[in-house]
């Protein structure tokens, strides 16, 4: 195949993934429509496997009366295996990407890939984790959270293939963006499972989604857990191989670059979060909270940073703010001049 049917091949794959993703969505919404005036005591037999011995205990979750509808059942099944099928296409999409560049490289050269394999691993997280968890009730909020940051990603983000930049071409990209990327997605799901402690602890309804989720502690349980997962993680990402690789690349291990502070900052939080519940007992809503703000430095480090700085060496965004200010300083000046400033100031800015 040549390079530019890989690159067909990747955005192909990108498309059917989201129209998989839609469909799991759709399955999701009839087995939870179907379920929301259904008492809790039998809504646990479709949704959360009780009775099946699992990691999360089983007293944490209501005792099932007796089974849901068969049709009930199917939706949910049908939504996990359309989920699978969409990180199957999800995958093949990032092999695309890969693939159709010259040379051949490892999908993470700017802020759209980078994206595509983090919405990736969110999904590749939640399929290897439910089975032993339980997790079916997460399905339609991890889908659809994958599915709307696909859709900006794709809209707003999306560049063709390009090769790598110099200060990528190491095989600490491949050690450092794995790291990363994979505790990316567990306190992402981590995060998700906060917001659901918190809007379930505040919830009096005895029908519904809300109700229907696993206990208080059970939810809690599975928070940490993937905290616990994602830091240890985290930290070999950003404050091992990171400052590795920064070394080769610049000769120096710390350049207090935005986004390096940023990763820092992300890390002392999430390590607050694990140190207060060891130390301090926090369980609950303390911990839930103190969860979300980590997400939102971490998401803030992974978005925010490329479009709000204009000094960070770690850039994915398309047109950051450089470039940008030159030409529109010279958009008096004949239009040859505007891309001929753009073409020369383009070129050195930092898109790794």
């Amino acid at each position: 195949m040549t390079d530019l049917q890989w690159e067909t091949l990747s955005n192909q794959g990108v498309a059917a993934a989201g129209v998989v993703y839609f469909l799991a969505l759709l399955a999701y919404a009839v087995q939870w429509a179907a379920l929301r005036d259904v008492p809790v005591r039998q809504a646990v037999a479709a949704g959360s496997g009780a009775g099946r011995g699992t990691a999360v205990d089983v007293a944490d979750q209501p005792v099932a009366d007796q089974p849901v509808s068969d049709r009930t059942a199917m939706a949910g099944r049908l939504g996990l295996l359309l989920t699978g099928i969409g990180a199957l296409a999800h995958f093949v999409a990032l092999l695309g990407r890969g693939m159709a560049a010259e040379p051949n490289r490892v999908p993470w050269g700017n802020m759209y890939e980078f994206t595509l394999s983090g919405t990736f691993v969110v999904v590749a997280l939640f399929l290897a984790t439910t089975r032993r968890w339980r997790l079916d009730w997460l399905g339609p909020i991890v889908v659809g959270f994958v599915l709307c940051v696909l859709l900006a990603d794709v809209l707003w983000l999306y560049e063709p293939v390009a090769p790598l930049t110099e200060a990528l071409e190491s095989y600490w990209l491949v050690i450092h963006v794995v790291a990363a990327v994979i505790a990316t997605g567990a306190f992402t799901l981590g995060g998700i499972t906060s917001i659901l402690y918190l809007l379930k602890a505040r919830s009096t309804k005895e029908t519904g989604y809300l109700a229907r989720l696993p206990e208080l502690p059970a939810l809690d349980r599975i928070a940490y857990r993937m905290h616990a997962f994602g830091f240890p993680v985290w930290t070999f990402g950003v404050l091992i191989s990171g400052p590795i690789w920064a070394h080769q690349a610049w000769s120096s291990y710390w350049n207090w670059d935005p986004k390096e502070v940023w990763a820092f900052i992300t890390w002392v939080v999430y390590a607050a979060y694990l140190h207060a519940r060891a130390t301090a007992g926090w369980r609950g809503r303390n911990a839930a909270l103190l969860a979300l703000v980590g997400a939102a430095t971490l998401w803030f480090n992974f978005i925010g940073i490329n479009f709000f700085s204009t000094t960070s060496q770690h850039s994915y965004a398309e047109g950051a703010g450089q470039e940008r200010s030159v030409v529109l300083r010279v958009a008096a000046a004949p239009v040859e001049t505007a891309q001929e400033v753009r073409v020369v100031v383009g070129a050195h800015h930092p898109r790794t």
